[in-house]
């Protein structure tokens, strides 16, 4: 297990726009936007029978919320490629699914504006449960072509192994 230190020189919050998206043990190119990592653990409410004027919470099922990755549409098929793993219209009877394949773990690493990997959290069994190849085209708009995916997970996990690295400085001339 890592030991964790702090980085009494950093005051500020990690930013949001530095971070990349890897799976089968490679990065996953153009990724502009990550969904948020949420879980929702159920409240059971219960009453003991001497108790008649409250109740009592425990926890019940733990879900985790699906996570939509997007990137500009390129040449790259790889989006395509793991949504047909789900379903892959007109590939023939019983090889619509690609049974032993479909679900993947990813990694997603954020970094500090000085591009060095400080968090990681490793999501686990996902697929596809929405493919969206191309957003709405407009002549009068002026953005990108956006693609996306929608996946459902069985959980995520900060990796322990990644610890919090020691910031750049400039040495000032004397």
């Amino acid at each position: 297990m890592a030991t964790f230190t702090v980085n009494a020189q950093r005051f500020d919050p990690y930013a949001n726009f530095k971070f990349r998206v890897k799976w089968g043990n490679k990065y996953v190119a153009g990724v502009s936007k990550v969904g948020a990592l949420k879980r929702t653990t159920e409240v059971v409410k219960h009453r003991e029978g001497g108790d008649l004027s409250s109740s009592r919470k425990s926890p019940g099922r733990t879900e985790y919320e699906a996570i939509t990755l997007e990137r500009g549409v390129t040449h790259d098929k790889e989006f395509e490629q793991w949504a047909n793993k789900v379903w892959n219209y007109g590939s023939g009877l019983g090889k619509e699914v690609s049974l032993s394949d479909f679900r993947k773990d990813i990694i997603i690493e954020l970094y500090n504006e000085a591009g060095q990997l400080v968090i990681a959290y490793k999501v686990y069994r996902c697929w596809v449960s929405e493919f969206q190849a191309q957003a709405d085209l407009d002549a009068n708009a002026n953005a990108v072509l956006i693609q996306s995916l929608k996946l459902e997970n069985e959980g995520w996990e900060r990796d322990t192994d990644v610890v919090e690295p020691k910031e750049p400085s400039f040495v000032e001339p004397q």
